[in-house]
């Protein structure tokens, strides 16, 4: 028989501080164990999973501060704890599984992030939850790692796991154990990973009851205490920001359904160290796998920025869920941001990116002496599947690409790395040539991709790599082909994505949305990310700056003349030659650099209009409405040049376009209920 718990005493500041320092340290140990133990690349070298303590309340108590993924602080494990406990009860030694969106209250964000749960017991009492996640290799679906932007709704992206006993009392639930294997192509790893997160949980419970141990009944107390002193941390930094309503519009490249971008549109209103964030005006949801499911509250992943904002202006502040009581959020029912079933979600994260950087275009306006211009605005796990199976066959991650950190006042983007919605670590090249079947012919910061500015903006990264036998190429979360990362305060866009199969042989590809693209021995892939976007005009940039930089071949001789007005020759700075072309005439710089394809675009679908239009489309049912934007979309664009806003367009032919533009959207509007 379990004890009875023992009467809680009221613990001091200090305890609780301590307490909560002592559970911080059990989520770092949590996490160690679990990436030691791990098989699986992603997760062992890339750093892809996390660790938590929450309290009885489900919300997280304790954060590793420098280890996994980071933007899942703010989640709550409430939902799918309260599915398992009503159906079935909770005892000791139960482990929860789960990985399905629309079951576990939106713990998960796609299939292959799967989390477990373990409740933690105080005599006959739950005081709290161990919780961790991996993103493991395969649950099956359509395509090998289960992804593909392509994929049109989540029954498509593999096996659905609802909160279900994974572990009950201490014994693994046998039969939920061959269900997941009989799901996977990648089992052998993924049993691999499921251990590994169980001995973390193992490890977290041994340490929490320590602390109880000490602290009977205390475990609440520490919660509470952590939470509140992180949330008055975080008023205290957002209060820097001056208070007021901003605007920001940002794009997806395509929906994958069609050639036509995505709109990401936010109202932030900064009021007394408080934010809220109104994403009225995104687009609807898609069938497509870039849909992401908040269940119409503040979520922990699109709110990754603010975190990083937090953690910029408070280096020190313990990450728990308290981040999440500074921050409202809203988005429409049926948009790309609040999406319903069946909804694809497995390429969620180019999504969320992009709502990175509207949350940056929004805030730079109240902090502009804080905020970076954007960020690359891209993570494309670059997977390669081998066509046979068998021992030795890994379906595995090449490398997670990212590209550079935007730039800010007073300092550049960082090149080639860019956590803006995750920390996650590149890949080995030893490890990845001893572990996949491909050799890694380059792997570097790529040229004349940073974004120009006073303070430019970070490179992005340049991989090739060669099949060395038959497989398959995945990349999902491939963006920023079109729309460059803009800059800000003067500064200009960062270079475009490009992705290349076979570059300059006969047979190449150039591609934009990748679903599966088949590999012969022989076959190289080449990927190049955009680089970041600059802030401040670049020929304010030191002109020493620029010289570091080309002699580095961060940028060419000719970008160093063309963008900063820095004449380099044989190695030299020719100063004459600087300051003459320094001082020639020039048009003023717009303080936003959204690049030419932006600007073409804005010239017909501007703010006002995009507006109008979302207010028709929510006259009519969820599912409808991104056909029926893109019905219209389609014919305002058969007025313009084919390629179009990468091919240019006279006036004549824009204002054309934007005023038939503005008849759709007013017959429309006409023809749906208000809302």
């Amino acid at each position: 028989m379990l004890s009875e718990p023992t009467k809680p005493t009221v613990l001091s500041v200090l305890e609780r501080e301590l307490g909560q320092m002592r559970l911080i340290a059990a989520t770092e140990e949590m996490s160690l164990a679990l990436q030691r133990a791990s098989r699986s690349l992603y997760v062992r070298e890339t750093a892809d999973f996390a660790c938590a303590v929450a309290d009885a309340s489900g919300r997280f108590v304790a954060y590793p501060q420098g280890i996994g993924v980071s933007g899942f602080v703010g989640l709550d494990v409430s939902e799918a704890v309260r599915v398992v406990r009503e159906r079935e009860g909770l005892e000791p030694g139960d482990v929860i599984l789960t990985n399905d969106p629309y079951t576990s209250g939106a713990l998960s964000t796609h299939l292959p992030d799967v989390h477990a749960i373990a409740p933690y017991f105080e005599g006959e009492e739950v005081v709290g939850y161990g919780w961790t996640f991996i993103h493991v290799s395969d649950v099956g679906g359509r395509v090998p790692s289960s992804v593909s932007v392509r994929n049109d709704s989540i029954f498509a992206e593999g096996l659905r796991i609802p909160p279900v006993k994974y572990v009950a009392a201490g014994r693994r639930v046998p039969g939920v154990e061959a269900l997941l294997r009989a799901n996977s192509r990648a089992a052998e790893q993924n049993d691999g990973d499921l251990a590994a997160m169980l001995a973390a949980l193992d490890r977290g419970r041994a340490r929490v009851a320590e602390v109880v141990a000490d602290h009977p009944g205390g475990l609440a107390q520490i919660g509470e205490h952590a939470r509140a002193q992180t949330a008055a941390r975080a008023r205290r930094a957002l209060g820097r920001l001056a208070d007021g309503g901003y605007r920001f519009e940002d794009y997806l490249d395509n929906d994958a359904v069609s050639d036509l971008p995505l709109r990401i549109a936010l109202r932030a209103t900064v009021a007394g160290g408080t934010l809220d964030l109104d994403f009225t005006g995104t687009d609807p949801q898609v069938e497509a796998a870039l849909n992401m499911v908040t269940q119409g509250r503040a979520h922990s992943w699109v709110l990754t920025r603010m975190f990083a904002l937090v953690g910029t202006l408070d280096p020190d502040v313990p990450l728990n869920g308290g981040l999440m009581d500074v921050v409202t959020f809203r988005a429409p029912e049926g948009s790309v941001l609040n999406a319903v079933a069946p909804a694809a979600v497995g390429v969620r994260h180019a999504t969320v990116s992009r709502v990175n950087d509207v949350v940056s275009g929004a805030l730079v306006q109240a902090a502009p002496d804080v905020l970076p211009a954007a960020s690359s605005g891209l993570v494309v796990p670059v997977v390669f599947a081998p066509r046979a199976s068998g021992p030795g066959k890994n379906l595995q991650v090449v490398e997670p690409m990212v590209g550079g950190t935007g730039a800010r006042r007073g300092a550049d983007g960082i090149d080639g790395r860019d956590s803006g919605i995750s920390n996650l670590a590149n890949n080995p090249v030893e490890t990845v040539e001893a572990s996949i079947g491909v050799r890694v012919l380059r792997y570097a910061v790529r040229p004349d991709s940073a974004g120009p500015g006073r303070w430019r903006g970070g490179s992005g990264l340049e991989l090739v790599f060669e099949a060395l036998e038959p497989g398959t190429l995945l990349a999902r979360g491939l963006e920023r082909t079109r729309f460059q990362p803009w800059g800000a305060a003067g500064g200009g866009p960062g270079a475009c994505t490009e992705l290349i199969v076979n570059e300059g042989r006969d047979g190449e590809q150039r591609l934009v949305v990748v679903d599966t693209v088949p590999l012969e021995v022989g076959d190289t892939v080449t990927l190049r990310t955009a680089g970041a976007g600059g802030y401040g005009d670049p020929f304010l940039r030191a002109p020493q700056a620029v010289l570091a930089d080309v002699l580095g071949r961060l940028i060419s001789v000719g970008a160093a003349a063309r963008d900063y007005g820095v004449v380099v020759s044989e190695g030299l700075l020719d100063e004459a030659a600087t300051a003459a072309l320094r001082s020639a005439p020039r048009d003023e710089r717009a303080w936003w650099g959204r690049g030419a394809a932006r600007d073409r675009w804005d010239a017909v679908f501007d703010r006002d209009l995009l507006d109008h239009l979302d207010v028709a489309l929510r006259g009519l049912a969820p599912l409808d409405r991104a056909p029926r934007r893109r019905a219209l979309l389609h014919e305002v664009l058969t007025g313009l040049p084919d390629g179009f806003p990468r091919t240019d367009a006279s006036a004549a032919a824009l204002t054309a376009a934007r005023a038939r533009a503005t008849t759709l959207v007013e017959a429309l509007a006409g023809a749906t209920p208000a809302v």
